[in-house]
C-alpha cells in the first residue's frame, strides 16, 4: 500500500475501531456494574422498609404477591418459622443469610438481602437471570449510541482525510499538467507547512532547470554563430584550392586550408570542452594532487611553446591536494597556460606555480599563471570570461571561450579566478580554492 491517503484512512478507521471497541467494553461493564449496584440498592430498602411493620396489610400482601413483581420477600420467625412468603415459588431460598448474598436453589441463582429484628427475621430476594437481562438490555441501551455514532465518526474522518490532503492533489495535478518546456514556479501559497518545504524545493529545482536551458540554448546559439565564420572561411579557401591555376598558387591556397582546418579544429575542441566542463558535479569530487595536475597539462602545452620558443616554468615545492575532478581540473590549467603562451611574444617565458598559503578563512591551494603578453586593462578584466569575447586590439587568434572554460570549471570547484598584473609584465591569472576544501600537503 503506497498510497498516503489509503494508509492514512486505513490508520485512522483502525484507531477508530479500536477506540470504540474499547469504550464499548468500558461503557457495557460499567452500566452493568451500575444496574447490579441499583437491583441490590432496591434489595436492600424493600427488606429495610418491612423491618419494623408489625403486620403486612392484605393491600400490601396483594401488591407483593403480584406475578409481575420479580421481588420475592420471606419472613421467619427467630426460631426459624417460616411465617409470610409473598408469593409462591418452586425454588424459594430456604434460609437466609444476613446482607447481601448470592445463593443457588436448585439451580436457579438468587441474589438476596437480609435483615433481623428482635421478633423475626426479613429476606427480599431476586432472580439474578431477571437482573442479568435487565443490566444486558440497559448496557446495549448505553453502548448503542456508541456503534451509530462510530460509522458517522468513519465518514467524517475520511471526508477530513481528504479535505487535509487536497492540497497535496493539487500539487500533484500541477505537476503532472505540466508539459515538458513548462518551468514556471508552482503555487505555495495555502499550502501546509509540511508540504510547502517540498514545494519550495521543487520550484528551485525548476528554476536551477530554467537556468540551464537557458544557458544551453545560448551556448547552442553561441556556438552556431561562431562556426558559421570558420566553416564560410574553409568553403571559400577550398574554392581558391580549386581554382588555383599554377603549383605556387595551389601551395598558398593548401596552407590556408590547413590553417583554417587548424583553427576550426580547435575551436570544436574548445566548444567540447567548454560543454564538458558546465556539468561537473560537486557530489562526484575526490581528493586528487592541484601540483600533478599543474605538470600534466604543462607536458602537454610542451609542443606548442617549443614552437614559438616559449619557456614553461613550473613551481610545486609539494604535492598539494584538493577536492575536485582531475578531467575538469586539467582543462582549466591547459586552458590557462595555452593563452598565456598564445599571448606571450616569441621566446618569452611563462612561470605556472602551486601553493598552499594562508587566508582569512585559513589555508587555500593556490594556483597561479604568469605570462609576458600585452595583459588586460582593467575595464575588461570582467568581459574577458564572457564566452567568444575577443578583445579587438589582441592581434593572437583565438575563439575567446579559454578564460570562459577557465571559470565554469573553478565555479564548479567552488574556487575563484582573478585577473592581476603579472611581475612578467604580462596577466596573471590567480585561481584560489576556498579554504577547508580538501587543500592539504600530501
Amino acid at each position: 500500500m503506497t498510497s498516503i491517503r489509503a494508509r492514512l484512512l486505513v490508520s485512522l478507521f483502525a484507531l477508530l475501531l479500536a477506540a470504540a471497541a474499547l469504550m464499548g467494553v468500558i461503557t457495557y461493564r460499567n452500566v452493568l456494574a451500575e444496574t447490579e449496584a441499583i437491583f441490590d440498592y432496591q434489595l436492600q430498602q424493600m427488606a429495610l422498609s418491612l423491618r419494623e411493620q408489625g403486620e403486612i396489610a392484605s393491600t400490601e400482601a396483594n401488591t407483593l404477591a403480584d406475578a409481575q413483581l420479580d421481588f420475592v420477600v420471606q419472613i421467619w420467625t427467630v426460631d426459624g418459622r417460616n411465617v409470610y412468603a409473598s408469593r409462591p415459588h418452586s425454588s424459594l431460598p430456604a434460609r437466609a443469610l444476613l446482607g447481601l448474598a448470592t445463593l443457588n436453589v436448585e439451580g436457579h441463582a438468587w441474589r438476596t438481602f437480609s435483615v433481623a429484628t428482635r421478633e423475626r427475621v426479613i429476606q427480599v430476594a431476586q432472580p439474578v437471570e431477571i437482573r442479568e437481562r435487565l443490566a444486558a438490555r440497559a448496557a446495549w441501551r448505553g453502548v448503542l449510541p456508541l456503534l451509530l455514532v462510530a460509522p458517522i465518526a468513519a465518514l467524517g474522518v475520511g471526508w477530513l482525510a481528504a479535505r487535509n490532503l487536497a492540497p497535496l492533489e493539487r500539487l500533484t495535478r500541477d505537476v503532472r499538467s505540466r508539459g515538458g518546456q513548462s518551468l514556471q514556479a508552482l503555487e505555495v501559497r495555502g499550502l501546509p507547512d509540511e508540504i510547502e518545504p517540498l514545494a519550495a524545493s521543487l520550484n528551485a529545482l525548476l528554476e536551477r532547470l530554467r537556468g540551464s536551458l537557458d544557458a544551453q540554448r545560448a551556448f547552442v546559439a553561441d556556438a552556431a554563430h561562431e562556426l558559421r565564420s570558420p566553416l564560410t572561411a574553409l568553403k571559400l579557401q577550398l574554392e581558391l584550392l580549386r581554382r588555383a591555376g599554377n603549383e605556387a598558387d595551389r601551395d598558398a591556397a593548401r596552407e590556408a586550408l590547413g590553417a583554417g582546418i587548424e583553427r576550426a579544429s580547435r575551436l570544436v575542441e574548445q566548444l567540447l570542452a567548454l560543454a564538458r566542463s558546465e556539468p561537473v558535479a560537486l557530489a562526484a569530487m575526490e581528493s586528487v594532487d592541484l601540483a600533478e595536475i599543474a605538470r600534466r597539462a604543462i607536458a602537454d602545452t610542451v609542443p606548442y611553446a617549443a614552437s614559438r620558443g616559449t619557456e614553461l616554468a613550473l613551481v610545486a615545492d609539494a604535492p598539494l591536494h584538493v577536492g575536485g575532478d582531475a578531467l575538469a581540473l586539467g582543462l582549466l590549467v591547459r586552458n590557462l597556460v595555452d593563452n598565456a603562451v598564445r599571448y606571450s611574444p616569441n621566446g618569452a617565458r611563462v612561470d605556472v606555480s602551486v601553493a598552499n598559503e594562508s587566508s582569512a578563512d585559513g589555508r587555500a591551494a593556490v594556483l597561479r599563471v604568469d605570462d609576458a603578453g600585452p595583459g588586460i586593462p582593467e575595464a575588461e578584466r570582467a568581459r574577458v570570461f564572457d564566452r567568444f569575447y575577443r578583445r579587438a586590439s589582441s592581434a593572437a587568434e583565438g575563439s575567446g571561450l579559454g578564460l570562459a572554460i577557465v571559470r565554469s570549471v573553478a565555479e564548479a570547484h567552488g574556487a575563484s579566478v582573478s585577473l592581476e598584473t603579472s611581475p612578467l609584465g604580462g596577466l596573471r591569472v590567480e585561481v584560489r580554492f576556498r579554504a577547508g576544501h580538501d587543500s592539504r600537503p600530501a
